[in-house]
């Protein structure tokens, strides 16, 4: 009975700290870039733009598409850089439990 209380406790303790870890991550920036940093693009590790940056040589209307291609580049870059800063986190918070292999949280 002992160790079922034990686990509980473990359980609630990443539970609160899942839910601070969620939280962090709405204060975490990243950034994105393309066309050697012509684009830039600013974002949450949980994907919400924060901002963009266009290089004025890029502001040529019959070059709409390319610029269109870099602004969509740059969200994608900071987007994986998100995720990848997101899954960080994750590790540290969940090193040294005992999960089965290829268990991943959350769930």
């Amino acid at each position: 009975m002992r160790d079922i209380m034990g686990l509980m406790k473990q359980a609630q303790a990443m539970q609160q700290k899942m839910t601070d870890l969620q939280a962090e991550l709405d204060t975490v920036e990243v950034s994105g870039a393309a066309g050697g940093g012509a684009v830039a693009v600013t974002m949450t590790a949980k994907g919400l733009v924060k901002g963009v940056t266009i290089d004025p040589s890029l502001l040529v209307p019959d070059e709409k598409e390319i610029l269109e291609d870099l602004i969509v580049a740059a969200v994608n870059d900071a987007r994986q850089k998100g995720e990848r800063a997101a899954q960080e986190r994750m590790q540290e918070l969940t090193k040294g439990l005992p999960l089965p292999p290829g268990m991943k949280l959350p769930f």
